[in-house]
């Protein structure tokens, strides 16, 4: 079968995740023809997507979230008056994305959470099934318990799902816990796609907490607590273009532009985990059975929600703030969970090619 993937490009999680399927897919003698990347300009795709997809990649500029001026917490007003200033470039991208459909004549189309693919599927209709790939249809699922309060941002962030779902024939639910389907919602549930570098690791207890956040801004809250707490070694992933590939202000603190090889390479050795609550790279840390600590994004409620079930999975802790003192003290009770998430892990190739290929 001929598979045709729209990618979301915000965050590493969507582009790690169409790896893993792109593998999975291609060991069973399908073929990717065609990876396409929604993006805004503040985003670069990483080098290390078009090395690792193994097929034609082409980018287009979709609607996403603008940061505060901090590049911390997301603007909701400014997110949306932006996108819409920009809807004529949306439709123009449209087009294109339809005649690179026609061109390649794919029999699935998979989208990993990209807004502008679902208009797309709804607009245009293409021949091919199209079926959505995402932890946010979790959030849709009967099983999901939603932080309390807060009722207007899940409404809206259902809504973001349905509009990436518009007409898609299946929904796959990744999920950090093994549930029941809830087919009449054609909603069904599967495991976190991981790539396969990281069932090659050999996990330690190293001296160091590793961190990662998709908004830079973060960067000067573990500096700050950094600073009365100079004993403590941290490795921190961000996405600063305009620092150099590695830099550290002081001893025991280094932060490194994002690079796959590099972040596996630290996570595999760390004692401990914090990150903004994006779903891949909490499903990394858990495979490894590393403690986590989750801050989601101000403004940005799929975080929260992401860090709520993660906590009830057994992943590790949530905080408002970095306060890593909070972490330190977590540590040595954290229970790993990672070996009843190792077996439902092992469902995930035949559930997958279950879902896309019959």
């Amino acid at each position: 079968m001929k598979f045709f993937f729209i990618v979301q490009g915000e965050g590493r999680g969507h582009m790690t995740q169409a790896i893993a399927l792109r593998d999975m897919l291609v060991s069973h003698g399908h073929e990717l023809v065609q990876v396409m990347v929604g993006k805004s300009e503040r985003r670069e795709v990483p080098k290390f997507f078009y090395e690792k997809i193994l097929a034609p990649v082409d980018t287009f500029e979709s609607p996403n979230f603008v940061t505060d001026k901090a590049n911390k917490s997301i603007d909701i007003v400014g997110t949306i008056l932006f996108n819409l200033k920009r809807q004529s470039i949306y439709f123009g991208n449209m087009k294109k994305l339809d005649a690179i459909v026609k061109a390649t004549a794919p029999d699935v189309i998979v989208n990993f959470y990209d807004l502008l693919g679902g208009i797309y599927n709804k607009l245009y209709k293409p021949k091919a099934k199209f079926i959505v790939i995402g932890h946010q249809y979790f959030l849709q699922h009967p099983a999901f318990e939603f932080p309390l309060g807060r009722s207007i941002e899940k409404y809206l962030v259902n809504i973001n799902s349905n509009i990436t779902a518009s007409g898609a024939y299946k929904k796959l639910s990744l999920s950090f816990r093994e549930e029941k389907d809830h087919p009449s919602a054609k909603n069904f549930v599967v495991p976190p796609l991981l790539r396969k570098d990281i069932a090659l690791l050999n996990p330690t207890v190293g001296d160091y907490i590793l961190g990662y956040s998709v908004n830079y801004g973060y960067g000067n809250d573990v500096q700050a607590w950094h600073k009365n707490n100079k004993e403590t070694k941290i490795h921190y992933f961000w996405d600063r273009k305009q620092e150099s590939p590695e830099w550290s202000p002081e001893e025991n603190l280094t932060f490194h532009q994002l690079n796959d090889v590099k972040f596996l390479k630290y996570m595999e050795n760390c004692m401990g985990y914090i990150s903004s609550a994006g779903f891949e790279s909490v499903c990394e840390a858990m495979y490894l059975g590393k403690p986590i600590m989750m801050i989601p994004t101000e403004g940005q409620y799929e975080q929260l929600c992401n860090a709520t079930d993660a906590v009830k999975s057994g992943a590790g802790i949530m905080s408002e703030t970095f306060d890593l003192t909070k972490f330190k003290e977590y540590l040595p009770h954290h229970k790993s969970v990672h070996e009843d998430y190792k077996k439902w892990l092992s469902k995930a190739e035949a559930l997958f090619l279950k879902h896309l290929t019959t």
